[in-house]
C-alpha cells in the first residue's frame, strides 16, 4: 500500500511541490518557461504592476507560457508602497483573472531596503479580507506580526529570510522557527533565498514551502538552479520529517567500542 503523498494547503486547495517561483528578471520568455518547468513549481507569482497579464493586448502575455491551466497564478502587488495602491492592484488581477481570488500581498517601506511596512501591510490585509480575497502575505520575521497577520484571516503568512533580491540566506532562523512553531496556516519563507542550501536550511525548519525568483533568475544557469532549487527544497522536507539528530559537543564514535575483536 501506498504512502499518502504529503501536501500542503492553502486556501482549501492541496499542493504537493513546496517550491514557489516568479517569473521576474529572466532573459525572455522561453527562458521563464523553462526554468518554471525546471522547478517543478505548482504556484508561480506574477508582479501585476511589472508584467503583462491581460492589461495591454498589444504586448507578450506572460499566461502565454505560464498558462492558468497548468499553474496556479499569485499575482502580487510588488512595487506598492501603500496600502491603497495594493489593495486596487489585487482588484485588477481579480478583474483580469476572471474572479481569482488567490493573491500575494506585500507592501514595501522603502526603496532601498524593500523591506515591508508592516502596518500598511496590516490595513491592506484587513480590506482585503473583508472584500472576498485568500491573501497571503509578505512580511518580516516578527513572530508578534506573523500571529497577528493569520489571526485576521491570511491564508499563509511568509516571512522574510533577508532583504529581496539579497541571496543572504536566513539571517534569522529562531525567528522562523518560533513563527512556524506556532503558526496554525502555512509558513512560506519569502525573499533572500540565493542557492541551493539556503532553501534547505528553510524546509528543515519546519517551513511548508519557499518562495523564491531572484536566486533562480539571477544564476548564470537559471534553468539549471530552477532544478537544484527543486531538489534541495524535497532534500530539506525529507530532513524535517526524518527527525535530525542531536549536535553533540563532542565526537561520539559511529561503531560502539564494546565487542571489538582485538
Amino acid at each position: 500500500m501506498s504512502e499518502p503523498q504529503d501536501t500542503f494547503t492553502i486556501a482549501g486547495r492541496a499542493f504537493t511541490s513546496r517550491l514557489l517561483v516568479g517569473t521576474g528578471k529572466y532573459r525572455d520568455m522561453e527562458e521563464t518557461r523553462r526554468a518554471i518547468e525546471a522547478s517543478g513549481a505548482e504556484i508561480v507569482t506574477i508582479a501585476v504592476r511589472r508584467t503583462n497579464i491581460g492589461q495591454d493586448p498589444d504586448e507578450p502575455n506572460i499566461l502565454d507560457v505560464v498558462p492558468p491551466e497548468k499553474y496556479t497564478i499569485l499575482p502580487n502587488t510588488a512595487g506598492c508602497y501603500d496600502a491603497k495602491t495594493a489593495v486596487r492592484t489585487c482588484r485588477l488581477a481579480r478583474e483580469l483573472l476572471d474572479g481569482h481570488n488567490l493573491v500575494k500581498l506585500e507592501v514595501l517601506g522603502d526603496e532601498k531596503t524593500l523591506f515591508p511596512d508592516v502596518i500598511a501591510t496590516l490595513h491592506a490585509a484587513e480590506e482585503l479580507i473583508k472584500d472576498g480575497f485568500d491573501v497571503m502575505v509578505y512580511t518580516n520575521d516578527d513572530p508578534i506580526i506573523a500571529r497577528e497577520l493569520e489571526q485576521m484571516g491570511c491564508v499563509a503568512v511568509m516571512p522574510l529570510a533577508a532583504p529581496i533580491g539579497s541571496g543572504l540566506g536566513i539571517r534569522n532562523p529562531y525567528n522562523i522557527l518560533e513563527i512556524v512553531e506556532n503558526a496554525k496556516v502555512p509558513i512560506l519563507v519569502d525573499a533572500g533565498v540565493g542557492t541551493a542550501s539556503h532553501a534547505a536550511v528553510a524546509m528543515e525548519l519546519g517551513c511548508d514551502g519557499v518562495l523564491m525568483n531572484t536566486a533562480i533568475a539571477a544564476a548564470k544557469d537559471p534553468v539549471l538552479m530552477a532544478s537544484a532549487m527543486k531538489k534541495a527544497i524535497q532534500a530539506g522536507r525529507e530532513a524535517y520529517l526524518a527527525g535530525r539528530m542531536q549536535p553533540r559537543r563532542y565526537a561520539s564514535a559511529s561503531s560502539p567500542l564494546e565487542g571489538l575483536f582485538f
